[in-house]
This record gives structure tokens, sequence and C-alpha cells, in this order.
């Protein structure tokens, strides 16, 4: 496109959309959203500015291969999903650390489950950037 306010507009939407996908990832496994939603909502943001910008300006923006991304993602559920069998428990099961306590004092908790939803993030965030720079480069 050639519209001056579209492009304009999109430098600050996307940096706003990506920051809500964060949020929606982070309060994930407590109310609605999680890591799915979370992708969805970042990959909004630099489709809009494959529109706005072009491909070639999004691809230089993200800085990475979109398909990077997604394998990346991938291997970090892998792995959150495998930690569970260094518990001796079955795959997948959660685990928790609380950082600065015990489970008792409530520290920060910090577990698998969230680093899946990271994971699941960032395959959803790669995998819809690798679909639509394909095809918007057709075209």
């Amino acid at each position: 496109m050639n519209s001056v306010i579209l492009r304009a507009g999109t430098r600050y939407l996307v940096g706003l959309l990506l920051l809500f996908s964060i949020y929606m990832l982070l309060r994930g496994h407590n109310e609605p959203g999680g890591g799915f939603i979370g992708g969805l909502i970042g990959a909004t943001g630099f489709v809009l500015y494959a529109i706005a910008c072009g491909t070639q300006d999004a691809r230089s923006a993200l800085r990475v291969a979109p398909g990077a991304i997604a394998m990346a993602g991938l291997g970090i559920a892998l792995l959150a999903g495998l930690t569970a069998a260094l518990f001796g428990d079955a795959f997948f099961t959660g685990q928790w650390l609380f950082l600065g306590g015990s489970e008792t004092e409530k520290g920060f908790p910090l577990s698998t489950v969230l680093v899946f939803d990271i994971g699941v993030y960032l395959v959803v965030f790669g995998g819809i950037l690798t679909l639509v720079f394909a095809m918007e480069e057709e075209l």
C-alpha cells in the first residue's frame, strides 16, 4: 500500500499488539489466554506491518526467519514436556520451581506449563508469519 497514514500508524500499532500478546501469554494459565492466542495477536501485528510496508520490510523488522522462530518454539515446548521425565513423572506433567521462597512461603513460581506456553506462542507466531509472508510474496 501507499498510505502514509497507515504506515505511520502501523509502527505504533505493532508495538502495542506485541505488548498485548505478551500480556495474553503471561495471564494464560490463570485466566483465558495463553500461548496460542498470544501468538496469533503477535503475528497480527507483523501481518499488518507487511500489508502497510511490504513483506521485505516486515521480514527485516522481524530480524529472524519466521520458520526458525517456529522451530525454536517447538523445541522449547518439547523440552518443557521432557522436564517431567527428569523427576520420574509422566510426559508433560507440570513441574514448579519457587524462586525466592519455598512452596509454603509462595515465592515467585516458575513452571514448565509457562515454558510450554512460550513454546506454543513461538510456534504459532512463526507458523502464521511463515504462511502469510509466503502468500504475500506470491501476489
